[in-house]
């Protein structure tokens, strides 16, 4: 693998936090060598229909924070999700750290300030973040190196973020058994998603992989953790040699029977500026419902 600084050698403590409501893994990632720590893809909880806000599964990461006596630097998102509202501010009060995304947020936020009709006091300028990651950009929790891999498809700011022997795939892929995330939110691109997958399984085949999603196919129990080998011998969708051809053409004709996700609507509005809460002339937070929008 070259131009990324892998090192093998350096095998972060992973534990996964499974959202039942939204099928969501959260992890907090400790660097073996000292008590820093990374948060990646934190859920806030929302009762959608009772326009309820509530913190259960981010107080879980918290207290598990602070039973370790750990101290957080990074917030990670790996893209602006469609399907959970983003935690990282109310934990970033609670705990610290940088909360930090792929800079192509600035064409997610274009796009949908857009479909939202926000107005010009929304910046799109990704500045509701305290950093933009690059392709290839490296940071440090502890004294572990991390580095973000740029893996548009699903959507344009989607990142895969590398930290020593383990990789958080984000949406660009699920376990095995089921496959690829879809790729027909605006700004998605089927093909994109293949070329994407093939930088993640051109890392060492030792790579864990951990997901952001997981929904049991065929009934199992839900997992979050593969191997780079294990996708690139039995995914489904792209394991097994699949061309891109063969990949576009499945992509689409799959994506085109899927509903809207349950939470995009609250979700969007809410990630693209980095877990806050869009808010009316009055202050108070509200949510827009965009007719024929999506």
């Amino acid at each position: 693998m070259s131009g990324y600084p892998v090192n093998m050698n350096v095998v972060p403590e992973v534990s996964g936090f499974f959202d039942p409501a939204t099928n969501t893994i959260s992890y907090v990632v400790r660097d073996p060598e000292s008590t820093s720590c990374a948060i990646i893809d934190s859920v806030m909880d929302i009762d959608y229909a009772a326009g309820r806000i509530t913190y259960d599964h981010a107080d879980t990461l918290i207290a598990e924070v602070e039973r370790r006596g750990l101290t957080v630097e990074w917030i990670i998102e790996t893209h602006v999700h469609a399907d959970h509202l983003s935690a990282a501010p109310y934990i970033q009060e609670k705990l610290g750290g940088k909360i930090g995304v792929g800079e192509k947020i600035m064409t997610v936020q274009e796009t949908f300030g857009k479909v939202f009709n926000e107005g010009t006091e929304f910046q799109r300028d990704g500045s509701q973040f305290d950093a933009l990651f690059k392709d290839g950009d490296t940071y440090n929790v502890g004294k572990m190196t991390c580095f973000a891999m740029y893996t548009p498809g699903h959507t344009p700011a989607c990142m895969v973020h590398v930290m020593g022997n383990a990789a958080f795939t984000g949406d660009t892929l699920f376990m095995p058994d089921g496959g690829s995330a879809r790729a027909d939110f605006p700004g998605g691109d089927a093909g994109e998603l293949y070329d994407s997958i093939q930088k993640v399984l051109a890392l060492p085949d030792d790579m864990r992989l951990f997901m952001c999603h997981d929904y049991g196919p065929n009934g199992r129990d839900i997992k979050w953790e593969t191997s780079v080998g294990e996708e690139k011998a039995h995914n489904i969708h792209v394991g097994g040699g699949k061309t891109r051809e063969e990949f576009i053409a499945f992509r689409t004709e799959r994506d085109a029977q899927l509903a809207m996700p349950k939470l995009i609507i609250p979700s969007l509005q809410v990630n693209m500026r980095a877990g806050h809460m869009p808010k009316d002339k009055d202050g108070n937070p509200v949510l827009k419902v965009p007719v024929n929008g999506l």
